[in-house]
């Protein structure tokens, strides 16, 4: 048995993974708090009841075209193995952006404590398993 087919740290594996790409995703939101009409996006929470979800599967990449020279290459979710969500409660500005900096200021704090306990878990769970073995 390898390390990582212990389910709880490929578990806190998977969170931790989820916590970063939702870091990127809401400061995409807030880098495109001034853009005209946009929504801001959010990941929705893995599910550790599904043993797919557990470790996360490949999924096909969708490139964006470029119609001139001129355009600048976006970045989208093609990478990533969580889904995201838009929710339409959202207040929108006359330009059409509905980005709030305050929600999604408090959601980048709240990822950034449960990223914090996630590694907690994940470095005290690897301080376990050198105990066992006598490694420390």
């Amino acid at each position: 048995m390898t390390i990582t087919d212990i389910p709880i740290l490929s578990m806190l594996r998977t969170r931790l993974e989820w916590a970063q790409e939702r870091q990127r995703v809401l400061s995409e939101n807030v880098a495109n708090s001034d853009t005209p009409k946009f929504r801001p996006r959010d990941l929705t929470p893995p599910k550790f009841d599904e043993p797919a979800q557990v470790t996360p599967a490949a999924v096909s990449s969708v490139a964006l075209s470029r119609t001139e020279n001129g355009h600048i290459a976006g970045m989208g979710l093609s990478g990533s193995a969580f889904s995201t969500e838009s929710k339409g409660n959202y207040d929108v500005r006359p330009t059409g952006n509905a980005v709030s900096l305050e929600d999604e200021m408090m959601k980048v704090a709240a990822n950034q404590m449960d990223y914090q306990a996630a590694t907690a878990l994940y470095t005290r769970s690897l301080n376990l398993i050198k105990t066992a073995l006598g490694k420390r």
